[in-house]
């Protein structure tokens, strides 16, 4: 596709902005911060307890785990806690399990910010006709926070939250309320974001034509069978060459 499409929707968390990604760097961030507490375990091993117990916990996960990330955190770190001592490692506390996955909450807040050039992209997108929609999944007190704090509302034509509407991706409801909204058919319309399900396999099977947003350039999983219509690292490459 070489013409701008008539709509786009987008999606905000690692697209927008640098959110939760790389997780395992952000949790060895924060469980330096605790290291007196974990003796004799290293920070490094109660991190790789937590991202194991993430991936299992989120892996079966329910949607509405979404709209409380923080209960979920006390969960996964809770679980991580819990195999470590299965393993026989040292048992650590329930109320250090606490402290530490809201910490990691409070680290996750302070360090997110908007990828470089996102909102002159999106600006110029819009100046160039496109009707925009912000398509996020969470919370509704947590992402329309996050919407007003990094300047987007005035952005967008549409601005979906999951917490307000009571659907989010993957439901298809969600991509065709957004289309409504814009008053636009999936052939006229594109969806970008980083998750390869909810921004990529769903909106191809609507007939949307659906861009991977690759922000740290790791390339698709060796074992992904989504086959994204495009790849990019920065909503700048959405431009017309003239316009970057």
């Amino acid at each position: 596709m070489t013409q701008l499409p008539r709509a786009m929707l987008i999606d905000m968390d690692e697209t927008i902005l640098s959110a939760y990604g790389r997780p395992e760097i952000a949790w060895n961030s924060v469980t330096a911060e605790f290291a007196g507490e974990f003796a004799p375990l290293s920070p490094q091993q109660v991190t790789a307890a937590i991202v194991d117990s993430a991936r299992r916990f989120w892996a079966t996960a329910e949607a509405g785990w979404r709209l409380k990330l923080a209960e979920a955190r006390h969960v996964v770190v809770r679980d991580g806690f819990a195999m470590l001592a299965a393993a026989g490692q040292t048992a650590l506390s329930h109320d250090l399990a606490i402290r530490l996955a809201d910490r990691f909450t409070a680290y996750r807040e302070e360090q997110m910010f908007v990828f470089p050039g996102a909102h002159d992209a999106i600006d110029a997108l819009k100046a160039l006709g496109v009707k925009l929609a912000l398509v996020t999944n969470g919370a509704a007190g947590i992402q329309r926070a996050k919407i007003e704090r990094f300047a987007l509302t005035h952005r967008f034509d549409h601005i979906q939250i999951e917490g307000e509407h009571g659907f989010g991706k993957p439901d298809e409801r969600a991509y065709h309320h957004a289309m409504q909204a814009l008053g636009v058919t999936a052939p006229e319309t594109w969806m970008i974001g980083d998750n390869l399900e909810w921004e990529i396999e769903v909106p191809q099977r609507l007939g949307i034509y659906a861009i991977w947003m690759d922000a740290h350039g790791e390339g698709l999983p060796a074992e992904s069978t989504v086959k994204p219509d495009r790849i990019i690292r920065s909503l700048t490459e959405l431009l017309p060459v003239a316009r970057k």
